[in-house]
C-alpha cells in the first residue's frame, strides 16, 4: 500500500475490459474512488489535446490503456482510424503527463508490434528486426512509436514513463461484438449462438495453422499493477504465459467447453494474420516478480460461463 498511498491515479480506458481488472486489482491495495480518474471517452475525447491536458491534471500515476482495437476484420476495414487514433491519443497522453509533471507514465504497446516473421518465442530484443503482420501493421506501428517517445523522453527530460508489451488478453468482460472482437470471444459468441440456434455448422476465419499465446485478464492486470510499483527502466517488457496454442486446437477446446456438436468449416479464404505468437516472459518475472496464474483451460472455462451468465438468461 505505501506505493499507492495517497496517489492520485489517471487510468484511461479504466472502464473497459482491462481496465476494470485494473481498478479491482487497485482495490484490493486499498486504493479508493477518490485518487481514481477513469474519464468515459464519450465524456473526454484523447484525440484532443486539451482533454489529454485535462485528463493528467493533478495526476501523480497515469496508465494510459485506452486503444481503438479489434480483430483481423476490423484492421482491415479501419486501419486508418486503427493508425491515427492508437498514435494521436498516445502521443498526447504522453506529452501532457510530461508536461504536467506526472511522476510516472505506463503505456500499453501490442503483441501486434511485432515483425511479422520474428524467433518464435519473441524476445523483447527482437521488437524492431522486421515489419509487422499486414494486416494489423497500422495499429502495430501506432503503439510502436509510442515506444520510440517514453524513451527519448527519458533520456531528453528525465520522464519515469515504462512500456509493456501484453500477448492477447482474454477473459470475463472481454468484448463479444462481432464486428470487432478478437479470436476467443469471436468463437465463444458463434459456438454458444450455434448451440443456441441449433446450427450444424460454424464457419471460421483461416486455416487453423497459426498459432497465439494469450494471457488472462486477471493476470495481465496483476502484471501492470506490479510493473506500476516496481517497474522503473527504459527496456520493454513482455506479459504474456509463455505458451502458445495453435487456432485449431482452440477450436477444438471451445467447441468441446460450449457443447457446440456441430461441424466447423475453415474459410481459408480469410487470413490467418500473424503466423505465430509467443513471447519470452522472463524480463517481467525477473524485474517485477509477474509469472501468470491461471491454466489456459481453466481461463476458458470462466470466460464461457461468464458469456453465457450475462447472455443467455
Amino acid at each position: 500500500m505505501t506505493f499507492w498511498e495517497s496517489k492520485k491515479i489517471l487510468i484511461t480506458g479504466g472502464a473497459g475490459f482491462l481496465g476494470s481488472h485494473i481498478v479491482e486489482q487497485l482495490r484490493e491495495r486499498e486504493v479508493d474512488n477518490s485518487q481514481l480518474y477513469i474519464p468515459r471517452s464519450k465524456d473526454l475525447d484523447l484525440r484532443k489535446w486539451e482533454n489529454c491536458v485535462k485528463a493528467v491534471k493533478g495526476r501523480d500515476i497515469v496508465i494510459h490503456l485506452a486503444a481503438k482495437v479489434g480483430g483481423i476484420g476490423f484492421n482491415q476495414k479501419y486501419p486508418g482510424e486503427l493508425f491515427y487514433d492508437n498514435a494521436i491519443m498516445g502521443i498526447q497522453i504522453i506529452e501532457a503527463a510530461r508536461q504536467e509533471g506526472v511522476e510516472k507514465c505506463v503505456i500499453l504497446g501490442t503483441v501486434c508490434a511485432y515483425p511479422k516473421f520474428t524467433q518464435v518465442p519473441f524476445s523483447e530484443d527482437e521488437l524492431w528486426n522486421g515489419y509487422p503482420e499486414e494486416t494489423n501493421a497500422p495499429y502495430g506501428i501506432a503503439k510502436k512509436a509510442l515506444l520510440v517517445q517514453v524513451q527519448a523522453y527519458r533520456q531528453q527530460y528525465g520522464f519515469n514513463a515504462i512500456y509493456l508489451l501484453p500477448v492477447n488478453l482474454y477473459g470475463p468482460r472481454d468484448n463479444f461484438n462481432v464486428e470487432s472482437s478478437h479470436v476467443i470471444p469471436a468463437l465463444i459468441k458463434k459456438f454458444v449462438d450455434a448451440v443456441k440456434e441449433k446450427k450444424s455448422i460454424v464457419d471460421v476465419w483461416g486455416t487453423g495453422a497459426a498459432s497465439r499465446e494469450f494471457l488472462y485478464v486477471e493476470d495481465a492486470a496483476r502484471a501492470i499493477v506490479l510493473a506500476t510499483e516496481r517497474y522503473n527502466k527504459p527496456e520493454p517488457v513482455n506479459l504474456g504465459a509463455g505458451k502458445e496454442i495453435s487456432i485449431k486446437d482452440l477450436v477444438t477446446i471451445l467447441k468441446e467447453q460450449t457443447g457446440y456438436t456441430g461441424e466447423i468449416h475453415w474459410d481459408t479464404t480469410r487470413p490467418d494474420g500473424q503466423p505465430r505468437r509467443c513471447l519470452v516472459t522472463s524480463r517481467a518475472e525477473k524485474e517485477f516478480g509477474f509469472v501468470a496464474r491461471v491454466p489456459f483451460n481453466e481461463g476458458l472455462r470462466r470466460t464461457v460461463a461468464w458469456y453465457i451468465e450475462h447472455t443467455c438468461k
